[in-house]
C-alpha cells in the first residue's frame, strides 16, 4: 500500500508540475459555422499562446504581475505552493517508506513520516483542486452566458484535465498513507 501510494504521489507530483506549466488552461472555442480554423488561442497561468494552422506557435509571457486579474494571481500562487508541497510530500513519503520497520506491529513500527506525507498529499490535492475547478467553473459559466461575445468564449484546456487527474492521485496517495498510519 505504501509503494502504491508512493507511485500515485509521484505521478500526482509530476502532474501538478505539468498542469502549472502548461499554457492550455483555457482554449479558444469554435462556435461559428466556419469549418476552416486558422488559429487556436491558449491561455495559461504564465503565458498566452497562438497556434496558427498547427504549424506555427507563438507564446508570450505576461508582461506584468501587477496587470494580472486577482484570480489569476491567486491561482498562480496556489499552484506554486502546491508544486512545492507535492515535492516535500513525495520526499516525506520516500523517507516514511524507507524508515518503516517491517518487523514490528503497531504505531511504533510505522514512521511518523508516513502520517506527515499522507496529510501533506491530502493538502496538496486540495490546493490543486481549488484553482483547477474554479477555472473550469468560470469557463463553463462564461460559455453558456449569452452576454459574453463569441470570440471571448473558451473551452476547457488539457491542463485542467491534468490537474483533475493529479488531484485524484494526490488525494488517493494521501488516503493510502493515512490508512497505513491508522
Amino acid at each position: 500500500l505504501q509503494i502504491t501510494g508512493l507511485i500515485f504521489g509521484g505521478v500526482g507530483m509530476v502532474g501538478t508540475l505539468a498542469a502549472t506549466a502548461m499554457p492550455q488552461w483555457r482554449v479558444s472555442a469554435y462556435m461559428d459555422g466556419n469549418i476552416v480554423v486558422f488559429e487556436t488561442i491558449w491561455e495559461g497561468l504564465w503565458m498566452d499562446c497562438i497556434s496558427q494552422l498547427g504549424l506555427r506557435l507563438q507564446c508570450k509571457f505576461y508582461d506584468s504581475v501587477l496587470a494580472l486579474p486577482p484570480p489569476l494571481e491567486a491561482f498562480r500562487a496556489l499552484m506554486c505552493v502546491a508544486v512545492g508541497l507535492s515535492i516535500v510530500s513525495f520526499l516525506m513519503a520516500i523517507a516514511g517508506v524507507k524508515y518503516t520497520q517491517r518487523g514490528k506491529e503497531g504505531a511504533r513500527g510505522i514512521s511518523i513520516f508516513i502520517l506527515a506525507a499522507g496529510v501533506a498529499f491530502l493538502l496538496t490535492g486540495t490546493l490543486v483542486l481549488i484553482p483547477v475547478s474554479w477555472t473550469g467553473g468560470s469557463i463553463i459559466r462564461d460559455f453558456y452566458d449569452p452576454e459574453v461575445p463569441v470570440p471571448l468564449k473558451r473551452e476547457l484546456g488539457a491542463a485542467l484535465f491534468v490537474g483533475w487527474g493529479s488531484t485524484a492521485l494526490l488525494l488517493a496517495a494521501g488516503a493510502m498513507y493515512c490508512h497505513c498510519w491508522c
